[in-house]
Parts: C-alpha cells; sequence; structure tokens
C-alpha cells in the first residue's frame, strides 16, 4: 500500500481489520457449530449432519436474497451504514447463538448471520470507492489474504475455546465483532460522496434485479460466470475434504486442521504478495486466466494424489488460483460506475450464495456415489476432478469475456 494517499491507506487497513475479524469470528464457531447442534439432538449424529445442512443452505439462502439488497442500499445510503450494521447484528447474532435454548433459536441464528454477514460485500463496494481502477486487483488481493489469514487463525482458536466450553467460541466471535464494530463507529470514514450515491428502487435490490445489471454492461454477464463456475468448484473443498482426507490418507482432526493451515498460508502468501505485481505487469485478464488454469491443476493433483505426500505437494499450485478472484473483481468494478459498485458486489454475493445452497449436496452425492459399494469406477477424489473441469470450462471462457 505504498504507493497509495495516506485516506486511502487508512480506510484500506481498516476494511482489512474488518474482514479479518469477521472472518477469525466466523472460523472460532465451524469447529463447534456441529457439536452444538448434536447435543440438541442427544448425540444423533445423522441427524445432526442433516440439521447442520440445512443450516448451511439457509445461510446461503439468506445471503442470495438480502446481499443485493444491502449493496443496494450502500449504494443509496454509503457504505459506513450497512458496515456499521453488519457489523452490530453479527455481533448480536453471535450472543444470541451463545445463549440459544433450542435448535429453533440456533437456526434464527443462522438466518441473521446469512443476512447481517454482509460487511464483506460492502467492502469490496468500499475497496472500489477509494482505489484507483488500476490498482483495485491489488486492494481486492488484500481482502483475500485478510480471508485466509481469519480461516487460519480462526478454526484454530475455536477448537481450543471449544475443548473449553462449546459455547466460548460465540461469545468470543461476539466480542470480536462488536468491538469491530465500535473500532468502525469511530474510524470508519464515508468512502462513496453523496453526489455519487444512486436512488433506492426495491426492484433493482433483489437477485433479479441484480442480474439485470449483470447483463446490462458489455461481457459482464460472462465473467459474473466466471464467478460462478469458480464459487460451485470452491464449494468441493467445504463439503467433502474432511470426509475425502479421512476415507482416503486415514487423517484424523489434527492433520486436517494443519493441512488447511498450510493451505490458508499459502493463500495469505499468494494474494497479500504476488496478486499486486503479478496484475501490475500482466494485467487483470492474465490475473483471471492464470488463476483458473493452477486451480484447475490443483483440484486435478487433489483428485488424483495417491499419498497425502502428494496431496500436500498440490497445496502451492492450488494456492496460485488465488490470482483469479482480486482480477476478476479487479476487472468487473471497472465496468460499472461509483453509484453501481454495492449492487455489483451485492450480486456477486448473490451469485456465491446460491452456489452454496446446491453445489456441497452435489459434491457429497459425487463423493458417495464414487466410493459407495455400487461405484462401477472406485474414484475417491471425482468432486475434486469435478471442480477440475468446472474451472477448465472456466479459462475458455475467460479467453473470450475478461478483456480489459
Amino acid at each position: 500500500m505504498k504507493d497509495r494517499s495516506p485516506a486511502s491507506r487508512a480506510a484500506l487497513a481498516f476494511i482489512f481489520v474488518t474482514v479479518v475479524l469477521d472472518v477469525l469470528a466466523l472460523g472460532v464457531i465451524i469447529p463447534v457449530l456441529p457439536r452444538l447442534v448434536e447435543g440438541f439432538v442427544s448425540g444423533d449424529t445423522a441427524r445432526a449432519a442433516k440439521i447442520y445442512g440445512l443450516f448451511g443452505g439457509v445461510w446461503a439462502l439468506m445471503q442470495f436474497f438480502f446481499s443485493p439488497l444491502l449493496g443496494a442500499m450502500s449504494d443509496r445510503f454509503g457504505r459506513r451504514p450497512v458496515i456499521l450494521f453488519s457489523n452490530f447484528g453479527l455481533g448480536f447474532d453471535y450472543i444470541l447463538m451463545a445463549l440459544a435454548p433450542s435448535l429453533w433459536w440456533l437456526f434464527a441464528g443462522r438466518v441473521i448471520s446469512g443476512i447481517t454477514g454482509a460487511s464483506v460485500t460492502t467492502a469490496w463496494a468500499y475497496i472500489a470507492d477509494v482505489t484507483p481502477p488500476e490498482k483495485r486487483a491489488a486492494g481486492y488481493g488484500l481482502i483475500g489474504s485478510a480471508f485466509g489469514l481469519g480461516f487460519v487463525l480462526g478454526p484454530a482458536a475455536g477448537g481450543i475455546l471449544g475443548g473449553i466450553n462449546p459455547r466460548l467460541p460465540f461469545w468470543v466471535a461476539a466480542v470480536l465483532t462488536l468491538a469491530n464494530a465500535m473500532y468502525g463507529l469511530f474510524v470508519l470514514p464515508e468512502s462513496l460522496p453523496r453526489d455519487k450515491r444512486a436512488g433506492f428502487r426495491l426492484s433493482r435490490a433483489n437477485p433479479l434485479g441484480a442480474l439485470q445489471l449483470l447483463r446490462s454492461r458489455p461481457r459482464l454477464m460472462g465473467l459474473a460466470s466466471l464467478n460462478f463456475l469458480y464459487w460451485i468448484a470452491h464449494h468441493s473443498l467445504t463439503s467433502v475434504f474432511v470426509l475425502y482426507a479421512g476415507y482416503r490418507y486415514g487423517w484424523g482432526a489434527k492433520t486436517v486442521g494443519l493441512t488447511l493451515a498450510f493451505v490458508g498460508i499459502a493463500s495469505v502468501i499468494v494474494q497479500g504478495g504476488l496478486v499486486r505485481p503479478f496484475v501490475k505487469r500482466f494485467g487483470e485478464r492474465a490475473g483471471i486466466i492464470t488463476g483458473l488454469v493452477f486451480g484447475s491443476i490443483g483440484f486435478a493433483i487433489y483428485g488424483l494424489a495417491p499419498t497425502a505426500h502428494a496431496f500436500w505437494a498440490g497445496i502451492p499450485v492450488f494456492a496460485l488460483m488465488g490470482l483469479f478472484g482480486p482480477s476478476l473483481q479487479g476487472l468487473m468494478t471497472q465496468r460499472v460506475g461509483p453509484s453501481e459498485q454495492g449492487r455489483l458486489q451485492g450480486a456477486n454475493t448473490s451469485v456465491m450464495g446460491i452456489t452454496g445452497v446446491f453445489a456441497p449436496s452435489m459434491f457429497a452425492l459425487v463423493f458417495s456415489s464414487f466410493i459407495g459399494p455400487r461405484a462401477n469406477l472406485h474414484l475417491p477424489g471425482a468432486p475434486f476432478l469435478l471442480a477440475a473441469a468446472l474451472l477448465a470450462a472456466g479459462v475458455l471462457i475467460a479467453y473470450r469475456v475478461a478483456r480489459p
């Protein structure tokens, strides 16, 4: 951030801290939420798995419906109030889940979390406001590294705290999120001037209105389709990685945790250190295509790796997929005006949300189909190979739609 203005550096620093703390708070509850659900159903693991899957689907569905709304509101009322609303809402939601006496309370908490968990969406629009177009990919790389850092530290802390009390991580997540909200209340400046704000219309602040925005700009819909393919492929990791690692390599919780930490560290290195010089020299289009190519190769390595060491060798290759997201975001923000950045980011998060509704179940079904007793071909890595194929198809699309 050395070549940015002092105001821009301060704003980016706050957004970085916001995303780190938000993702850290989310990561802290990952190891304990399934256990809490299991406790409400008297230790019935099979039933708990179904309920936990339902929770994940509902959370993604809330993201799908409400991200465009909050994005449009940030275009009308500014980024600052929406970010603060999201942070305060998320903090109180963690308190609700910490106190939840029943599954219905916990379910309500996941609904609220899906609605208010849009500070990252508005943060992306904030980056577009305070960063010139040619430097936005580097700014989004900074946000990506914040994601990686939060997911390295969060689950590890959650596992330790959950060993003391399964509700303790929720209280810690609440404190972190509310502290960040209070920090922003006194520090965060508004990034969208009043003369660049758009009028609010409910017809535009919904998933269909977001789709209309994507269709209204040359090649913007094509870029959104790349985002769609990326998120579908990404869900292969979140849905079957733990089961796959235990089934194929015999990994326990410790090895899985250390592997995920390795993945997170590699992601931080790529998005925090490599995106800026790469995009500055080769451009966003090259970043998109290179990220998709290495992501496809990385998924293929994961799916075919016969040993744990072969799987670990694929992590640095897979990490280079981190070039894709910041480059795509940087290019997409150049296709819309300042008053539409919130709608754009709401549309992107909506796309991510809808993939979270169906993709995890799809990959779980693929995994079970290729390891079950009726499988004609025993191929545990089939979900990752499918993800590799999706990203390979994205490379072909990117050559056409990702022109500057």
